[in-house]
């Protein structure tokens, strides 16, 4: 069977693929890897153009740590991640294209694609909003820092998780379960 069309990987075996990712990241660029600090840069750049006057504290004060923002290697990571997310839903066939609302949303909150959309979008804003004042993402924390043994992302990694469970819960409930 060809792996690529598998619906479910071995968490093992993706995530021995993401420690030699990173090794070659390391080895390459000498950066971890991580996203959202590509999102945080082009908002800078956004802002020097529209707002120069605004923008100017955050660049001096980035220059100053030897950070100049730039659309760079990281945009291609986030490029990656839609790409691959896409390739990999159409080639597993893990979501019909009529699918727009996945079975335990449809239990919770009905049938509304523009609410399964609009949730989806303003829980990508809370995540983008926490990584940016964590300093780092899952990626840069829970992946990158935790391979560098940084103490910041041993506490990271679980207090993540948890709050995830919490959350999940308290969206879900018990009954969630039996929904999936």
């Amino acid at each position: 069977m060809n792996p690529l069309r598998m619906k479910v990987w071995s968490p093992y075996l993706v995530g021995a693929g993401i420690g030699v990712l990173n090794w070659l990241t390391f080895a390459t660029v000498d950066k971890p890897i991580g996203i959202t600090t590509a999102f945080e840069y082009s908002a800078a750049l956004t802002e020097q153009e529209v707002a120069p006057h605004i923008a100017q504290p955050y660049l001096e004060a980035k220059a100053k740590d030897g950070k100049v923002p730039k659309i760079d290697w990281e945009w291609m990571l986030v490029l990656g991640v839609f790409i691959g997310a896409y390739a990999s839903a159409k080639m597993s066939g893990d979501r019909a294209p009529e699918e727009k609302v996945p079975p335990l949303w449809r239990w919770r909150f009905g049938y509304s694609p523009g609410k399964r959309y609009a949730g989806a979008f303003l829980g990508g804003l809370i995540m983008m909003l926490g990584a940016r004042i964590a300093q780092g993402c899952t990626s840069g924390h829970a992946i990158s820092g935790i391979l560098q043994l940084a103490l910041s992302s041993w506490i990271f990694a679980p207090v993540m998780g948890l709050a995830g469970m919490a959350v999940a819960f308290l969206i879900y409930g018990k009954e969630g379960r039996s929904h999936v």
